[in-house]
C-alpha cells in the first residue's frame, strides 16, 4: 500500500484524503493531505493548491480535536490565500474551542464581510458576543484584536465564484446560504413601509413592519438601528439594546447603534455602559458633538 501511494500524484492524494473524510477516518486523511502538501511543495505548484490542502488538513485537525495544528494550518492556507472563507471559519472554530475568544471573533468577524450571509460565521460572532461579554463587560470591543479590512476586489471575486457554483451545481455550499433575490426585495419593501410609518411619529406600527423585514433578512444593519430608534421612542429600552447589540454584531464601528444603545443606556440608569459606548462612538468619530454633550450629562449623573 505505501509504495503504491508514493506513486500517485498529489490530486489522487487530495481526492483519498476527501474520501477518507467523509468517512470519518480523519488521521488517515491527515496523513494522505501531508503527503499532498509534500509533493505540491517540491514541485512548486501554485499557493492556491497549497493553501486549499493546508485548509482541509485544518479540518481534519479540527474534527479530531487537534485545534492547535488545526490553528496552525490554517494560517498558513491565508498566508497562502488571504482571506479564504473556510479556513477562516476553521480557525476560528479551533480558537473558540481553545477558548481564544477574541481572536475566534476576529476570524468570524472577518468572513462575515466577504459574505454576511454565512449561518456558521454568523452564529460564531453571536457566540462570542456573549462569551466576550461576559468575560470583559461593555468595553468588550476595546481589547479586540484589529479586524482586517477586506478588499472590495475579495468580495467580488468570493460573490462571482458563489454565482458560477451556483450555475454550475445548482445548489450552494452549506456555508454560503444567501437570501434569495425576492426575499431581499420583500424585506427591503417592508423596511420601507417601517421608514414612512416613523416619519407619521408611528413607531408601534414601524415596529411591527421592521420586525418583518427582519425575519426575511435578518442581516440589514439599518432595520435594527432604525426599530431601536422606534424602541426608544416607545420608551422600550432593553429592546432598543438589544436590537443596537444586533447591529453592533455585525459591524462593531457602526454610529447610530452605538449612539442609540448610550441613549438606551442612559434612560436604563446604566451610566457606566453609557460612557462606555459613547467612548467606543468617540474613538470611531472624534469630533461627533450629539455624542460629546451626552457624555457630559452623563458624566455630571455619575
Amino acid at each position: 500500500m505505501p509504495h503504491k501511494r508514493r506513486s500517485q500524484s498529489w490530486t489522487e492524494l487530495k481526492k483519498a484524503g476527501n474520501e477518507c473524510f467523509k468517512t470519518g477516518q480523519y488521521g488517515e486523511a491527515a496523513c494522505l493531505y501531508s503527503q499532498a502538501i509534500k509533493d505540491v511543495e517540491k514541485s512548486g505548484k501554485n499557493s492556491e493548491d497549497l493553501s486549499i490542502l493546508y485548509s482541509n488538513r485544518a479540518a481534519s485537525y479540527l474534527k479530531d480535536g487537534n485545534c492547535a495544528e488545526c490553528v496552525k494550518d490554517c494560517t498558513v492556507s491565508l498566508d497562502l490565500v488571504p482571506f479564504g472563507i473556510k479556513p477562516l471559519l476553521r480557525r476560528g472554530a479551533a480558537y473558540e474551542a481553545l477558548e481564544r475568544y477574541r481572536l475566534a471573533y476576529v476570524d468570524y468577524k472577518t468572513a462575515l464581510q466577504i459574505d454576511c450571509h454565512i449561518p456558521a460565521a454568523q452564529d460564531g460572532t453571536n457566540r462570542m458576543t456573549k462569551c466576550l461579554t461576559e468575560v470583559d463587560g461593555h468595553s468588550w470591543r476595546e481589547k479586540l484584536p484589529p479586524i482586517p479590512i477586506v478588499p472590495m476586489a475579495v468580495k467580488e471575486n468570493f460573490s462571482q465564484t458563489t454565482c458560477q457554483t451556483t450555475q454550475h451545481n445548482g445548489t450552494r455550499e452549506k456555508y454560503t446560504s444567501v437570501p434569495g433575490e425576492d426575499v431581499i426585495k420583500k424585506a427591503l419593501y417592508l423596511k420601507e413601509e417601517g421608514n414612512a410609518l416613523v416619519k407619521k411619529a408611528e413607531y408601534k406600527k414601524a415596529i411591527e413592519k421592521y420586525t418583518q423585514s427582519l425575519k426575511h433578512n435578518p442581516s440589514e444593519i439599518t432595520t435594527y438601528t432604525n426599530r431601536a430608534l422606534c424602541y426608544l421612542s416607545v420608551k422600550m429600552y432593553k429592546e432598543a439594546v438589544r436590537d443596537c447589540g444586533e447591529a453592533l454584531q455585525l459591524d462593531p464601528a457602526n454610529i447610530k447603534a452605538l449612539y442609540r444603545q448610550a441613549q438606551a443606556h442612559k434612560e436604563l440608569k446604566d451610566y457606566k455602559a453609557c460612557v462606555e459606548d459613547l467612548n467606543s462612538l468617540l474613538k470611531v468619530e472624534p469630533k461627533n458633538t450629539a455624542a460629546q454633550n451626552l457624555l457630559l450629562k452623563v458624566q455630571n449623573k455619575k
